[in-house]
C-alpha cells in the first residue's frame, strides 16, 4: 500500500504571523494570502494533474498543533486516507482525532514517538485549486 506520496504542507507558530508573512513576502518573495502560500507542482504520474503544497503561519497561542508542545507540523499528502489510517491504528500508531472531511480533502493527526504532530491530507486538488483562487471558503485554524 502507497503511504505519504509528498508533502501537503509546513506549517509552524510565530508570535506575529502578519508581521512574519510580511517579511517572507519581502525578502524571500513568497505570494502569501490570509492563511498561506501555496506553491503549485505537477504530479509525478500524471503531469496533466496539479499539486499543491502549502506553507503557513499560526499564531503562537494556537493549540491547533496539540497535543504536541511543538512549534511546527508537517503536512503529508497520502492518497487513501481511512485505508491508511487503518493499518496505522494496527501498527500502534498515536492517532490524535477522527478523520475530518472538507470540499478540499480529508486530513487526520497523529504523532511520532517523538510527541510530533503530523497531519495526513488526502487531497481534492480541484476543490483545492478553487479554495486558493477564492472560490472555497477555508476551515478556520
Amino acid at each position: 500500500m502507497k503511504r505519504v506520496n509528498s508533502i501537503g504542507g509546513i506549517f509552524f507558530k510565530c508570535k506575529d504571523p502578519d508581521r512574519m508573512k510580511d517579511w517572507y513576502t519581502k525578502h524571500l518573495g513568497l505570494q502569501t494570502d490570509d492563511y498561506s502560500a501555496t506553491f503549485e507542482w505537477r504530479q509525478e504520474a500524471d503531469e496533466s494533474k496539479k499539486g499543491f503544497t502549502v506553507w503557513s503561519l499560526f499564531n503562537d497561542e494556537t493549540n491547533y498543533f496539540a497535543p504536541s508542545q511543538k512549534d511546527f507540523m508537517i503536512n503529508y499528502r497520502v492518497e487513501n486516507l481511512e485505508n491508511l489510517v487503518e493499518e496505522l491504528r494496527k501498527e500502534g500508531v498515536t492517532i490524535v482525532d477522527t478523520i475530518e472531511t472538507f470540499s478540499y480533502g480529508k486530513f487526520i493527526h497523529l504523532l511520532d514517538p517523538e510527541g510530533n504532530i503530523i497531519e495526513l491530507w488526502e487531497p481534492d486538488d480541484i476543490d483545492y485549486e478553487k479554495l486558493v483562487n477564492g472560490s472555497v471558503k477555508k476551515s478556520s485554524y
